[in-house]
Order: structure tokens, then sequence, then C-alpha cells
């Protein structure tokens, strides 16, 4: 505003402007208080926050010396147990006299193996039907198609396994993927035809995804996770829910608490394990353990914001009840409640501080939210204290976005889902991802009766 139109007002017009801008200069003030305060707090860092590893800044450190190293005994490649030939190699002539040795006595002196591949080209099986005219009936008649090889797609199935592994589980893109095969195999295949596998492939996973779910309703604990994904021009979330033999993977448009309820319908395990989401807290029948390792970096960030009084003695407890979870299967269940009550009446001399920062205060508002869900897995040990198990199965899915941006298409999203889910109970159940990949376009369901992985 210009000095001359400032003179051309009244006095009351005058006051009115000064009072709007004592408004605005307050507004602003607080503003810039509040920016300040922000500004004034730590970075949140992977070791102090959630955010990943791949963001965290890690400053440039000098070359530490090296330490010497300890004596061990070496090792070397063990020799393969069923060899496709074995060569004998028989002395001729003495190395150092050089005298023919060939009818002298000889035993083994060393063996190894050299490993190749053959060479890799198409196996492509041509496939006549004949036919004639029927000498009784003069109608036409054609031979029926072998068992297996039936019209349609020319694609075997150890080709529509291995591409479905280095679509879904490698994360190759098609054209890359399309280059592979012509420069690996000698196979000459377009994008469509790779998407044609991929679709063909759909009721096969649906079924065995299908399989999983019954499996891990049928089950008593449940943990679970999300991470974002982007299906056309709109974000959604892939969720998983596992147990220690089975994982399911769902890709929703949403992350509420209506995810748990479209994916496991009325069923609700009667333990629960998650981070401390909202959609996925107070789900379980029984009682629910929140992830501690999340809640430790949590802790850590309060910590970095200059908590002295609650934050460290907080991390410290959870630690040891890590730190016991670790030991728990050479412990008694007699020893357990004991450690569960030893972790109780510690956090109650730690709750009898009294903090004055707000960093503080805020944590303790946190423990009197969650106590009741700290302590539960120490006693039952269906659980874990913490949900690293879920965030291992949803970091391929984390490398595959970076690798692709996601998916076009909402079919491909559901299809990507239901591979995820036969893979990682495959890997639960020490089952290779190629082979199982091979079973479920065999029809066959994924056994079980296989060593399970524990939860992580």
């Amino acid at each position: 505003m210009t000095r001359a139109a400032l003179e051309s007002l009244d006095k009351e017009a005058l006051i009115q402007l000064v009072l709007a801008q004592v408004s605005v200069i307050e507004r602003l003030t607080e503003r810039v208080a509040e920016l300040e305060a922000r500004l004034g707090k730590p970075p949140k860092t992977p070791g102090n926050s959630s955010v990943p590893p791949s963001r965290g800044n890690k400053a440039s450190e000098p070359a530490a010396m090296k330490a010497k190293s300890k004596v061990h005994p070496g090792s070397a490649r063990s020799l393969d147990p069923e060899p496709t030939r074995t060569q004998h190699v028989f002395a001729s002539a003495c190395s150092c006299c050089g005298c023919d040795v060939s009818g002298a006595a000889q035993f083994a002196c060393e063996s190894y193996d050299r490993i190749d591949i053959p060479p890799v080209k198409p196996d492509v099986t041509r496939v006549v039907l004949h036919g004639g005219a029927c000498p009784r009936c003069a109608e036409p008649f054609k031979a029926a198609a072998p068992a297996g090889l039936e019209p349609g797609s020319p694609f075997g199935p150890n080709l529509r396994a291995l591409v479905i592994y280095l679509r879904s589980v490698q994360g190759i893109p098609l054209e890359r993927l399309r280059r592979a095969l012509r420069d690996l195999f000698g196979l000459e295949i377009s994008e469509g035809a790779l998407v044609n596998i991929l679709k063909a492939a759909r009721t096969a996973f649906s079924a065995q995804a299908k399989a999983i779910r019954e499996r891990l309703l049928s089950g008593t604990t449940i943990a679970s996770d999300e991470t974002g994904m982007r299906v056309g021009k709109a974000n959604w979330w892939l969720w998983v829910f596992l147990n220690p033999d089975s994982a399911l993977f769902a890709l929703k448009p949403f992350r509420s608490r209506a995810v748990v309820d479209d994916v496991l319908g009325d069923f609700r395990p009667e333990y629960w394990l998650s981070d401390r989401y909202g959609a996925q807290m107070n789900q379980a029948t029984g009682d629910h353990q929140v992830c501690l390792a999340h809640l430790i970096r949590d802790v850590q960030y309060l910590i970095d914001c200059g908590d002295a009084v609650l934050a460290p003695a907080f991390k410290g407890l959870l630690k040891r009840a890590c730190a016991i979870g670790r030991r728990r299967p050479a412990l008694a269940d007699a020893t357990l409640k004991t450690y569960q009550r030893d972790l109780d009446r510690r956090l109650d001399l730690i709750m009898q501080r009294q903090p004055t920062h707000e960093a503080g205060l805020k944590l303790k508002r946190l423990i009197k939210k969650i106590r009741r869900h700290l302590f539960v897995f120490v006693t039952v040990r269906a659980l874990e204290a913490t949900n690293n198990g879920s965030e291992r199965a949803l970091r391929p899915s984390a490398v595959y976005r970076k690798i692709t941006n996601g998916f076009r298409s909402k079919w491909a999203a559901e299809h990507y889902a239901d591979v995820r889910s036969v893979i990682e109970t495959a890997r639960r159940r020490t089952i290779g991802a190629f082979e199982a990949i091979k079973l479920t376009l065999g029809g066959t369901l994924l056994p079980i009766s296989a060593p399970a992985r524990p939860s992580g």
C-alpha cells in the first residue's frame, strides 16, 4: 500500500487496517515459532524411525585399520554327491623320470569337479495329428492329441514357470525379459505372448492362494503389515497376513480396517502381531503383541529429542525383553512367567519416574495406552517380539515396486499378490520358488509336511 493511499484514509479506516495487520502478524509469528520448533527437532533416520535404510544418510568415515584375521582352517567347495559323469584318468609316464607307468598299480590321488551348463536351446516338439476318412461311415477322423501336448499355447510348463519366475520373483520388466529369453535360450517371444502366459496362470495361482488362506485361517496366530504399491494411476496397499508356515498377500485400494474384514471374513485368530497402526490393532480374540523393534526406534527418537528420564530406561527394558525372546526356546514355561512378572515390575518402576520434557510426557502417555500389549510374546510361544517376519515378507515387493513402478492393470496387481502368497508360503515350508511355481501350474497344492520356518 502506497503512502498516498494511506494519507487518503480517515482515522477509523487506519485503525481497522492496523488491527488487521496485527492479526496477520500474530498468526505469522505463531507459524514461525512452530516451524523453528520443528527445525530444532532431530531428523528422522533409520535408527530412530521407520525410515527405510535406503533413505538414510551415512556420513563418510575414514577407513579403519583392518583387524588381523584369526587363523582358521581353509574351506573349499564340496564335491557334488551326484556328478553327471566321472572321468578316471590314469598316468602314462612318471613326471620325475619319464618311465612308463601305465602297467603299474595306481590309486585315486585327487578328485575335483568341473561344473558347466550344457548349451541352452529351446526343446521344440512338433506334433502332427494324422487323420483321414473312415472306411465304414466315410466321416472324417483325426488322432487325439497326446496328454500334455494339446493344441493351444505353444509354450510348455517349464517355460511358463520360468517366465513367471523371472517376471514376478526377479522383477524383470517385459521388454528385458523378452530380450533375455532371446539371448539366453534363442527363443523369440513377444511381450504380448509373455502377458498371455501371466494371464493364463491366474486361475492356478488363485486356487493355490485360496488353499493358503484356508491353512492360515486354521491357525491361532497372525502377523500382518502393509506397504504402498502403485496400481494404474492410484496408490494401493499390499497387505500380508502370515503365520509360521503360510503367508497371504492382498492388494487393496485402501488401508482401513475393512481390509482385514475383506481378507479374513469373520475369522479372527487368538493372537495378533503387528505394529501400532490402528487398522491392525484389537483384531485378536485373545491378545495383541505390538512390534518391539518399531517401538525401540520410536523411543530412540524421543531420546534424540531430549528426554533423559523415561525413554532411556524404557528402551533398555524393551531390549531386555527382546533378549528373553531370543532365549525363549531353551526356557521352561515357568521360567518365562517369572521373566514376564519381572518385566512388569521393572516397568512399574520406570513409570514412577516423572519426566519434564515433552518427549518424555508423550512417551508416558503411549506406554499407558499399549502397556498390556508389550510382553504378551514372553509366555505365548507362537508370537515373536518383533514383526520383522512381516517386513521381510514385504521386502521383495518393495524391491519389485522400485524396479517396475507398480502395475498398469488391476488383474496384474491381484495376480502378483497371489504369486507372492505362493512364493512366501513356499519359503516358509522350505520349498524353492521355481519348484513352487511348477507345482502351482500343475495344480498341486504346496505340501505342508516340510519343516516350517520360524515366523521371520
